[in-house]
């Protein structure tokens, strides 16, 4: 099966409020595109991120973009909670440099800073969840 790309305005719209509510004012909002794929075989995945390297910036003459990319098979049946929090994960891959790299788990992106960050996020919405 051939995998599918569109773009998902949904998760781009989460993304950018999450980005403002979070203060994670170093990633520049206009240059994170997010898509939802459909056919993939991977078994696991629920969503990732990709950046546009280096060498590929100065080839282009583009700068660093990112792309969230949900894999729709999986994160669409997730509840509500759990696609936040699979953002959050994605979100925190991104460095403060935003210069198309990618931060590693160990050290980052753990359970830890994604409970911490999540906590953060619905209180600054106001929300309550579990």
């Amino acid at each position: 099966m051939v995998v599918k790309y569109e773009l998902a305005y949904d998760v781009q719209e989460k993304i950018y409020d999450m980005i403002d509510n979070l203060g994670l004012s170093y990633i520049d909002k206009s240059k994170v595109i997010c898509f939802r794929s459909v056919g993939s075989n991977s078994k696991r995945v629920l969503a990732r991120v990709h950046g546009l390297p280096r060498v590929w910036q100065k080839a282009l003459g583009k700068p660093a973009y990112y792309i969230i990319e949900v894999i729709g098979e999986r994160f669409d049946s997730l509840s509500e909670l759990e696609r936040e929090r699979v953002l959050i994960h994605e979100l925190l891959h991104i460095p403060k440099s935003f210069r198309g790299g990618f931060r590693p788990h160990k050290g980052w992106v753990s359970r830890k800073s994604v409970d911490e960050l999540y906590r953060k996020y619905l209180q600054m919405k106001g929300e309550r969840r579990s």
